[in-house]
């Protein structure tokens, strides 16, 4: 019975056991249903381009699922990864039910929304990271729940908002990650309450008001990166509490005040960036104390003072940057040791002076100097090849002079030398072509001449050349074909000569090519088809001729084309292949021919000059399609037809230059729609018609010039409209009408052109109003009418007026006296009168011809002002005073003429009388005194009436003919004697 029993109790335990364990599974089996069930519905709310949970099934235990991580008893999810697995969609609500999930990592993937506010539930959370996607929103406070949270990394996201206060409750956090958000706000003042916290980001956030000094609770910190926001204030000295502190980065805040000397006590401090605020002042001696400094930058403040941190004191600093301050003074002697490791030293854009710091050549380790924009003068050293280590020289921007030391070819590491902007001359020296690894040199904007060294080219590795604004002749080298890594060639403003080496067409990596202003001639090589990189080129200003290459017409990548002031010839349409172009000037040059129409495929061309050529043909319709053009210059060509009313689609167009064409038709109306127009020059064509109204919506118009057409009808009143009007031409056209009183709207004219229409009525007093005016008022050759009026005084600017050829009349106003910037004047030919104001005198008599009763220097005086109310003869009473003034005159001289008749006739009464008797010497003596000459003469002499001399007689045997020079007959001298 006992053995029954037995066996039966046996049977009864092991069916407990059985039981037990059956119980057991089951539960074990719910737990791992639930987490199953969980991330299913998770997985059907997020879009899994890539595959990341494709083996999410439930037919696979969820522990050997993607991104899964199970306890160890493999019974419950305790870790979710599926960081940069491509997955997007929004955050599923389901994961706040994986009570025993510690790690959730959904980092670096395209996840979008906000973050649920219901993960503040997971209270066994330790990480949770979901930085780099693209989550919107608040940070829920009920992260504050997350007690066990140790990281917490959620930056690089669309995040708003302030950082919750409830952030300081995460006692345990050692990693806080909030950079690159739009975060604003403040730093909790609880921020020390994270007594654990290694790591703080707030970087590239919008956060503003104090750093708290707070922060020096956190005695565990390592890394503080406030960088690129709005912090304000000094920086605590607290700050100088956390010894643990190895980065600091304050960079780019609005900080100001001196550097805290608290600083120097963070002597595990590595990495210090305060660039781009506001600190000033001396920078602290005392930060040569951090000896573990590697990497220090202080740029973009307004430091002051002489440089105080050695590198013989910092002894494990790599980096030094200092630019952009007002640091003063010289380099230290004891600045740099031979056994450093400073490899970059920027001090640029400072104010130190003096000769080149010879101490940095003690630091051998430099690779990269930059003591740009500085006061530094004298020589460059010839000892500058003891930096052998050297990649990059940068020394622009000073006051460097004398010549490049041959000893620069000497430094074989050389990538980068930066020379321009100084007053260096001479040669560039042969030996830089052992640089084989210098891949940019930049020398422009300094004094250098001689020839391009054919040694250059073998720098093989130039990428960019920069020679611009120099001195430099010759030619270019013909082996710059070598150069197969030549990005930038820039050769400008030089004095260049020769033709383009062919070879040239074989730096097929060449982008930009600016030859301008130098004295290069010859046409273009063929060889420039092979520049298929080509985006740029600039060769105006040169003597270039011929026409151009048609195989420039596989060059697609034009972007910008100037070829202007030069002899090219032919059609340019290899030039308008590229359907990229934004820019063509081919102003100055003598092609010919139609524009072609293709140019219109390039829909991004904003500025097209092709003034100054032969262009024939009609502006092609096609331009329509330029929306985006800016500047549309095609004047001094003999281009016809009207203006295409496509162009109207050019909404953008501020400048259009059309004068000196044989361009006919009417002015379009469609003109006023181009809200942006700032210059409108059609002179010197055939329009026709008037000047259309809508002219005057262009309310940005500064320049409008539409002199020389045949233009008729009244100026528009709409013209008033154009209150920005700098200069308006109209000159040579047969307008008529008044000139519009809206004019004195524009009032920031300063030159005005009227003259040579047929415009009637008075000036209008509102010209006064334009008190800019300076280079010009000219109504001269109209029909203006009545007085100047005396408001033209008050253009206390003008330098020019001409009212010449109107039919205006009155006085000239004294006010016009005012005008003392006035050094040309015209008032000729009108019907003013009065006096001229004095200080007109030093006008020539041709600014007031032709005004008849107009008066004063430089004219004929005027009477005096006391006299000039008497009573003024008139033009009859003149004219009868001069013929009495000749009568009498007549009638004394035909009395006198009577009298010495009588006188002479007396005499000859007694000399005939005397000769009666046989004659008388003496008589005949008198009676040669007084006229009648008896040729026969003393020794066949005779009187010379008009010499009185004697003069030998051609006959001594002369006649007796008596001759008398009144050639009175004797009978009437005998009747008068007796």
């Amino acid at each position: 019975m006992k053995h029954i029993f037995s066996n039966w109790l046996c049977h009864f335990l092991l069916l407990l056991a059985t039981l037990d364990t059956s119980f057991v599974a089951t539960l074990s089996n719910d737990a791992d249903t639930t987490d199953t069930n969980l991330l299913l519905r998770v997985k059907s709310e997020l879009v899994d381009p890539l595959g990341a949970m494709k083996n999410w099934s439930p037919t696979t235990h969820v522990c050997k699922w993607n991104g899964i991580t199970c306890d160890v008893n493999q019974k419950h999810v305790i870790g979710l990864n599926l960081s940069g697995s491509g997955i997007s969609g929004s955050i599923s609500v389901e994961l706040s039910n994986l009570i025993s999930l510690q790690t959730l990592d959904l980092s670096s993937n395209s996840l979008n929304g906000s973050i649920p506010l219901e993960l503040g539930s997971l209270k066994n959370l330790r990480t949770l990271q979901l930085y780099s996607n693209y989550l919107s929103g608040n940070i829920p406070k009920e992260i504050g729940n997350l007690k066990k949270l140790q990281v917490l990394r959620i930056g690089d996201n669309f995040l708003t908002g302030g950082i919750p206060p409830s952030i300081i409750n995460l006692s345990e956090l050692n990693v806080l990650g909030l950079g690159y958000c739009h975060l604003n706000g403040t730093i909790p003042v609880g921020i020390g309450n994270l007594k654990n916290l290694v790591s703080l980001d707030f970087q590239m956030n919008s956060l503003s008001g104090l750093i708290p000094k707070e922060i020096k609770g956190c005695e565990m910190l390592q890394n503080f990166a406030g960088s690129n926001n709005m912090f304000e204030g000094e920086i605590p000295s607290s700050i100088g509490s956390l010894k643990a502190l190895r980065i600091l980065n304050l960079a780019n805040n609005s900080l100001s005040g001196p550097i805290p000397i608290s600083l120097s006590y963070l002597s595990n401090l590595t990495y210090l960036n305060l660039l781009g605020n506001k600190l000033n002042g001396e920078i602290p001696y005392e930060l040569n104390s951090l000896i573990q400094m590697q990497k220090l930058d202080l740029s973009s403040n307004n430091f002051s003072g002489s440089i105080l941190v050695l590198n013989t004191k910092l002894k494990s600093l790599e980096t030094l940057v200092l630019s952009d301050n007002f640091l003063t003074g010289k380099i230290p002697s004891s600045f740099c040791f031979k056994g450093s490791k400073l490899n970059q030293i920027f001090l640029a854009n400072n104010i130190f002076s003096g000769k080149f710091p010879l101490e940095l050549l003690n630091c051998s380790s430099i690779q990269q100097l930059d003591l740009s924009g500085n006061s530094f003068e004298g020589g460059i050293p010839s000892s500058i090849d003891k930096l052998q280590n050297l990649t990059d020289l940068v020394l622009n921007n000073n006051t460097f002079v004398g010549s490049l030391p041959r000893e620069i070819g000497n430094i074989s590491t050389l990538e980068g030398l930066f020379l321009f902007g100084n007053f260096l001359t001479g040669e560039i020296p042969v030996e830089i072509g052992r640089l084989k690894r210098l891949n940019t040199i930049y020398l422009y904007d300094n004094q250098m001449s001689g020839f391009i060294p054919r040694e250059l080219t073998n720098c093989t590795s130039l990428s960019e050349i920069d020679f611009f604004g120099n001195h430099f002749t010759g030619h270019i080298p013909e082996t710059i074909g070598k150069l197969k890594n030549l990005v930038l060639l820039h050769l400008r403003q030089n004095d260049l000569s020769g033709s383009i080496p062919p070879s040239l067409g074989y730096c097929k990596s060449l982008q930009v090519l600016a030859l301008a202003d130098n004295k290069l001639s010859g046409s273009i090589p063929h060889t420039f088809s092979y520049l298929s990189e080509l985006f740029k080129i600039t060769l105006y200003n040169n003597s270039f001729e011929g026409p151009i290459p048609h195989s420039l017409s596989s060059l697609k990548n034009l972007k910008i084309i100037n070829f202007s002031h030069n002899k090219f010839s032919g059609s340019f349409f290899p030039l308008t292949s590229s359907n990229s172009l934004t820019l063509l000037d081919l102003t100055n040059n003598s092609f010919s021919g139609p524009i072609p129409s293709n140019l219109a495929n390039s829909v991004n061309l904003h500025r097209l000059r092709l003034g100054y050529n032969n262009l024939t043909g009609t502006i092609p319709s096609e331009f329509g399609q330029l929306n985006d053009l800016n500047f549309f210059d095609l004047s001094f060509n003999s281009l016809t037809g009207e203006i295409p009313p496509q162009l109207s689609n050019s909404r953008k167009i501020e400048h259009i230059l059309l004068s000196n064409n044989r361009l006919s038709g009417k002015i379009p109306n469609w003109l006023g729609i181009f809200q942006q127009l700032g210059e409108l020059d059609l002179s010197y064509n055939n329009f026709t018609g008037k000047l259309p109204s809508e002219i005057g919506n262009c309310s940005n118009l500064l320049k409008l010039c539409l002199h020389n057409n045949n233009l008729s009808g009244e100026i528009p009143q709409e013209i008033g409209n154009l209150t920005s009007l700098n200069v308006f031409n109209i000159q040579s056209n047969s307008l008529n009408g008044h000139i519009p009183s809206t004019i004195q709207q524009c009032k920031k004219l300063y030159e005005l052109r009227l003259s040579q229409n047929f415009l009637t009525g008075t000036i209008p007093f509102e010209l006064g109003e334009l008190d800019e005016l300076q280079v010009i008022l000219d109504l001269s050759k109209n029909l203006f009418t009545g007085e100047i009026p005396s408001s033209l005084g008050n253009l206390m600017k003008l330098e020019r007026l001409n009212l010449s050829f109107n039919q205006l009349q009155g006085k000239v106003p004294t006010s016009l006296g005012k005008l003392t910037s006035l050094h040309v004047l015209n008032l000729s030919n009108n019907h003013l009168e009065g006096q001229i104001p004095s200080t007109f005198s030093g006008f020539p008599r041709s600014s007031f011809l032709n005004n008849n009763r107009l008066c004063g220097s430089p004219l004929v005086s005027c009477t005096g002002s006391t006299s000039q109310g008497k009573m003024q003869l008139s033009n009859t009473q003149v004219a009868v005073i001069i013929v009495a003034i000749v009568f009498t005159s007549t009638v004394i001289c035909l009395v006198m003429l009577y009298i010495m008749l009588r006188i002479w006739c007396n005499w000859r009464k007694v000399s005939i009388s005397n000769d009666a008797d046989g004659g008388n010497v003496a008589m005949k003596k008198e009676e040669s005194r007084w006229g009648c000459n008896d040729q026969k003469t003393r020794n066949g002499e005779y009187w010379n009436m008009n010499s009185f001399g004697f003069i030998p007689s051609p006959d001594k045997n002369n006649s007796v003919t008596t001759t008398c020079f009144f050639n009175i007959k004797m009978e009437a001298m005998e009747n008068a004697n007796k």
